[in-house]
């Protein structure tokens, strides 16, 4: 469900485009899985959409797969794609006591990636780096309606907040698309206030460079739901991107295997 974070402000940017959602719930959590295999996976349901929709466009609402599948994807089709990376630069730009948190999964903060990021963009900076186990799955929970106790939540966004030498963590970077969908309840509990850094914006911004501004009235096609191990609900998917949501489909585990 953590996609739904960012198709909700393309949904917003490009009111009038029509989309398909797809969620690999079958394979949820991505970081579980080794790197081979999740590359070899997602290369597999990627193309197997791009198929069946031919998109003007893909976008990769995963920091996960952004920071490990992208180049493959690029070099196997010709359509753009959009990656989910981990706002680092905005982020150390942004911060007035050049203390940020990265709050990410372990498989995104353990990428080379994220690393070449913190190299190339947080110069002045301390960035600390906080996997968390937990909290995608805290948030799919949330999401489908269950009780998710704040004490679980405030334990995983903890050590973001560092002070030290006379400076405090002013800016946290959401480097799981999970995240967002937790925003309100971060700033709840976090123990002092901080800018919280969402990609979704700047992905929104991204995807209407690369095909446009809308170019007429919001479209009416009900958005296609896909995942690959049970229906998505479409009364929640529809409350969170304010779309009309079709009967929600299912790949046949064989087809994704």
């Amino acid at each position: 469900m953590g996609g739904l974070s960012v198709f909700r402000e393309i949904a917003r940017a490009r009111a009038d485009a029509r989309f398909v959602y797809a969620a690999d719930d079958a394979a949820f959590p991505y970081g579980a899985l080794a790197d081979d295999v999740l590359v070899a996976r997602v290369g597999h349901v990627v193309g197997q959409l791009i198929g069946e929709v031919s998109p003007d466009l893909v976008v990769i609402a995963c920091n996960t797969i952004s920071t490990l599948a992208l180049p493959m994807l690029r070099a196997r089709h010709a359509v753009p794609f959009v990656g989910t990376v981990p706002a680092v630069k905005p982020a150390c730009l942004a911060s007035r006591t050049k203390r940020v948190s990265v709050l990410a999964t372990p498989g995104t903060v353990r990428r080379d990636y994220t690393a070449e990021l913190i190299r190339a963009f947080a110069a002045g900076c301390d960035v600390a780096l906080v996997p968390s186990d937990r909290l995608a799955g805290l948030a799919e929970a949330a999401v489908a309606g269950d009780e998710v106790d704040d004490a679980d939540i405030a334990a995983e966004i903890a050590p973001c907040f560092v002070s030290s030498g006379g400076r405090r963590t002013d800016t946290v970077v959401l480097a799981c698309t999970h995240y967002p969908l937790l925003l309100d309840r971060f700033t709840r509990l976090a123990p002092w206030p901080v800018t919280w850094i969402d990609p979704a914006p700047a992905i929104a911004r991204r995807v209407t460079q690369l095909i446009g501004p809308s170019i007429g009235p919001a479209d009416g096609t009900p958005v296609r739901v896909v995942s690959t191990l049970r229906p998505l609900e479409a009364e929640r998917v529809s409350s969170i991107v304010g779309r009309a949501v079709a009967a929600p489909e299912v790949l046949a585990p064989a087809e994704i295997s």
